[in-house]
């Protein structure tokens, strides 16, 4: 029986609604890469979302490039979940 490795991976996404019309990708990576994402995402206290099926399409961008459209709902979920945990957050201070 061979156990599978799974590379861990990880993108980072930013959404300015003043500046951009879509959310950027402004990082991406695998392995090491992504390990460095995440603890940078931790210790920035940012919001880390697991969702396989989107990280395989939004892979295929590349950096600084803006999501496309058939994507927007996708992340506009995860967007609308991470303002609502960040106002309770402030709520409860």
């Amino acid at each position: 029986m061979t156990k599978e490795n799974k590379i861990k991976q990880a993108i980072a996404l930013k959404y300015n609604v003043d500046k951009e019309e879509a959310p950027l990708v402004i990082a991406k990576g695998q392995g090491l890469v992504a390990d460095e994402i995440l603890e940078t995402a931790k210790k920035n206290q940012v919001h880390i979302q697991e969702d396989p099926a989107l990280l395989e399409l939004l892979s295929k961008l590349e950096i600084h490039q803006q999501i496309p459209e058939e994507l927007y709902e996708a992340v506009a979920e995860i967007f609308a979940f991470v303002y609502k945990m960040e106002s309770e957050l402030q709520e409860d201070k």
